[in-house]
């Protein structure tokens, strides 16, 4: 089983976790919306409807979780920005040189944030940092973003050395 094939299963199925983040983050707004349309009728007639205690807690971790989620497939399916405007007019052999450049910096970048974000993490744990209203954890919310990252980078770095499709490295 090719390498690429690996990391493209393993990008479209992170994906999909991100988008199941997506999807967690949307209908715990919808319902913390709905609890607070339901509380302006309330007071209405004197009663009162609070609506979900740390809703802004979930929020956050998992917006940070999902946000980092869909980076590998971007750098699969090379979606990232780029600008061609000058690329475009070089011949073939060089836009394909500077698209193995650019990748290998993306690599680079990847394992850079990786690194920051793994000292991150370990500091919130040795520091017992939580979230203000439900009292979580805050590291184990850094590990979706770390493995993001190194996912990224193996996408990255194959691009980087990938075969082109006239056979040469």
């Amino acid at each position: 089983m090719k390498i690429n094939y690996l990391l493209e299963r393993a990008a479209n199925a992170w994906a999909i976790a991100g988008g199941l983040f997506i999807l967690a983050i949307m209908l715990v707004t919808t319902a913390n919306v709905a609890l607070f349309g339901i509380d302006r009728l309330a007071r209405i007639f004197g009663g009162v409807v609070h609506g979900l205690p740390g809703y802004e807690d979930f929020v956050s971790l998992a917006v940070s979780c999902a946000a980092l989620m869909f980076l590998p497939l971007c750098q699969l399916r090379r979606g990232h920005v780029a600008v061609d405007v000058f690329a475009a007019k070089l011949p073939e052999n060089w836009q394909d040189l500077v698209n193995r450049f650019w990748s290998l910096i993306a690599c680079i970048a990847a394992l850079f944030l990786c690194f920051w974000m793994a000292l991150g993490m370990d500091e919130a744990r040795l520091d017992n940092r939580t979230t203000p209203v439900l009292g979580w954890a805050i590291w184990p919310f850094f590990v979706p973003g770390i493995l993001s990252t190194l996912l990224w980078a193996m996408i990255a770095l194959t691009q980087a050395f990938e075969r082109r499709a006239d056979g040469r490295a």
